[in-house]
């Protein structure tokens, strides 16, 4: 199968991809620094990258938690790093009319865990042509991605991904269960783990999420040792002042050492 995901990896390499970037666009400029760090990093590791960052967090919390610049605003920033670093760009889209539009700018487009079954939405992202990455939701279980895959298919998309990120039982937290890596992979398509939500403790501060930063190392090395394609990281300069998802964010500067722990892992494993 022809996949966008599966060629951005070097079968000659023992090579993952990265999909990083914070967890909401806050402003221009703290967006692009932490684009432009990411940027010379994965450059300097020689790890396939595509820059992420939310334009409008839809499902908060609390009715008084910051969601982003909104639809506009924020493609109008992602296309301006996007052109200004040549990067490509991945944001994730809530509803059927957005993905049109969304398309023109983004690289790749982003199905939310909460939205994984919306039959529409998914649709909707696949029949813009552009590559998809579907994370898989909280309630589903690892065999249950065959069933969004068949609805992708019929947009006749074969540039899908799924995203592990946990599994929740209640109680504000998540569990991860390292044999849903294989059982996707064997539904014929890349999947990446998404290292960063799943150590959050979703509603775990009351009025917002918690979250458990330093298992992401440990997780993320267990993800790579398990056949993970790809890893998806939120990062920020700060992240105690993060104005979302900064308890499971990873310290910008920390970065470099953290991949190439994990590309030591993948060389080992193959």
């Amino acid at each position: 199968m022809n996949n966008f995901f599966f060629n951005l990896i070097d079968r000659s390499k023992p090579v993952f991809f990265l999909i990083a970037g914070p967890c909401v666009i806050e402003n221009y400029e703290t967006t692009y620094l932490i684009a432009e760090h990411l940027k010379k990093v994965t450059r300097l590791l020689d790890i396939p990258f595509i820059f992420k960052a939310s334009f409008d967090k839809a499902n908060r919390t609390s009715i008084q938690s910051f969601r982003g610049p909104g639809f506009d605003d924020g493609l109008s920033i992602l296309n301006a790093i996007k052109k200004d670093l040549n990067i490509p760009i991945l944001s994730d889209i809530h509803l059927p009319d957005q993905a049109e539009k969304a398309a023109k700018v983004l690289d790749i487009i982003q199905i939310p865990a909460f939205l994984c079954r919306q039959t529409d939405l998914i649709l909707a992202a696949c029949n813009t042509g552009k590559p998809v990455n579907i994370k898989k939701g909280q309630f589903l279980s690892p065999i249950e991605c065959r069933n969004i895959l068949n609805k992708a298919k019929e947009s006749n998309n074969t540039n899908i991904c799924i995203t592990e990120r946990g599994s929740s039982f209640g109680y504000n937290n998540l569990v991860v269960d390292f044999r849903s890596i294989p059982i996707i992979k064997n539904l014929g398509v890349p999947v990446v783990f998404d290292a960063t939500h799943s150590v959050q403790l979703p509603g775990g501060a009351i009025d917002s999420s918690a979250g458990e930063r330093q298992f992401v190392p440990t997780l993320s090395k267990a993800a790579i040792a398990a056949g993970a394609d790809g890893l998806f990281i939120e990062t920020h300069p700060d992240p105690e002042k993060a104005l979302c998802d900064g308890p499971n964010s990873l310290q910008l500067n920390e970065i470099q050492n953290f991949l190439s722990s994990l590309m030591a892992i993948k060389k080992a494993v193959g």
